[in-house]
């Protein structure tokens, strides 16, 4: 995969996440039970811790280091989730929207500039890129639309 391919396939799951909560009001937005107690707003704020999270390891992979262990750290990706949850939960959904989008330009623009070598195969800064991505993205793109299908 090149580099125009892979931030092709970013921008098409994204676009896709956006899609999925196009037309939603600010109460449909901010109201609890589309994943768990979760609302739309808490989905797209744990999209945008993860898009953090990538943004703060790719350059340690990229320079050969490891990423702490999530389970070792804080007791595993849920507890990690949960953390973040809680962090973020009375976040005004406007705050959350505005670095959804500030986020998102900071990796796209950190992806433009990453080395192709570390884009062209199936490396360690490629896999955590498509995790915290575009597979990243899908997955809750589906959650939200099962959810408005529901009601």
């Amino acid at each position: 995969m090149d580099k125009p391919q892979l931030l092709k396939k970013i921008d098409d799951a994204w676009t896709d996440l956006l899609d999925s909560i196009a037309g939603l009001t600010d109460e449909q937005m901010t109201h609890p039970g589309v994943a768990g107690n979760w609302s739309v707003k808490d989905i797209l704020a744990h999209v945008s811790t993860w898009e953090e999270e990538a943004l703060k390891f790719l350059p340690l992979i990229l320079e050969g280091g490891r990423p702490p262990r999530y389970s070792v750290t804080y007791g595993g990706i849920d507890a990690f989730n949960a953390q973040t949850f809680e962090k973020n939960r009375a976040q005004p959904l406007a705050k959350v929207l505005n670095e959804l989008e500030k986020t998102h330009r900071r990796l796209i623009a950190f992806v433009e500039k990453a080395p192709d070598e570390a884009i062209a195969t199936e490396t360690r800064f490629r896999r955590r890129l498509r995790f915290d991505t575009y597979r990243h993205y899908a997955e809750h793109a589906e959650m939200i639309r099962a959810w408005r299908e529901k009601d």
